[in-house]
């Protein structure tokens, strides 16, 4: 129970604005060096994937390539559900619940699909079970793939679902060539949950014109591309 002692200091009004303006003026700094992070995230190298990794989704098996559905950028939530497990992770269930409609991240020519060692039709109960309608879910049992991006580390142990993570990877499409451009795991997915935060972590970022990006990368003006997610069009 809540000790009903436990609260703020009760101040005058003229205190509080103070208060609150020397609070706004430091989340406003700290949102600066969010962008001057995501300028630096724009600019990170990037390595080529060459290992033939192949999925299943209901509509049947697919290469990583096949997962960009034509779209430039792909993000993967590496969603921690091993083999044997009955049931996902409860923390990236937290952050599935608060992903966004894809139309959005569609519409900035990325994809977020999800991604764990589970069988398919454990991960489709499992997405009925907790009513999730829009992520894109694919199993990558029988591939390297989770081990490979890091986030399988039971190499001790490669029959138990011992070191499972989670974490989440970029990938950026040229042709047909596909190559990583960044990785962020443990506290890092805490800043998922928004439209823009996802963008962010991609090398085009939201895409418009305010942003510090590299010459020649996608851009409009800020907030003439947005719609409702039914508006799009295709």
């Amino acid at each position: 129970m809540m000790d009903s002692t436990a609260l703020p200091p009760v101040v005058s009004e003229e205190q509080w604005h103070a208060a609150l303006e020397e609070q706004i003026a430091r989340e406003k700094a700290h949102t600066r060096e969010r962008d001057r992070l995501n300028a630096a995230r724009r600019r990170l190298p990037m390595v080529e994937v060459q290992a033939d990794y192949v999925f299943d989704r209901p509509q049947g098996e697919a290469t990583l390539f096949d997962l960009f559905e034509g779209r430039r950028q792909l993000i993967v939530y590496h969603f921690m559900f091993g083999p044997d497990w009955n049931a996902g992770c409860d923390g990236c269930s937290w952050v599935v619940d608060a992903m966004t409609h894809p139309a959005h991240l569609n519409a900035r020519d990325t994809t977020l699909v999800l991604a764990s060692r589970a069988p398919l039709e454990k991960l489709q109960r499992y997405q009925a079970r907790m009513g999730w309608q829009h992520p894109r879910w694919v199993s990558s049992l029988g591939s390297d793939f989770n081990r490979d991006m890091g986030v399988t580390s039971c190499c001790d142990a490669p029959d138990t679902d011992r070191g499972e993570r989670h974490g989440i990877s970029v990938f950026l499409r040229d042709g047909e060539r596909v190559f990583r451009t960044y990785f962020s795991g443990k506290r890092g997915v805490e800043y998922l949950g928004s439209l823009w935060s996802y963008l962010d972590l991609t090398p085009y970022g939201r895409q418009e014109s305010w942003e510090d990006s590299p010459a020649g990368w996608p851009q409009t003006p800020p907030y003439v591309w947005n719609r409702r997610h039914d508006e799009y069009e295709t």
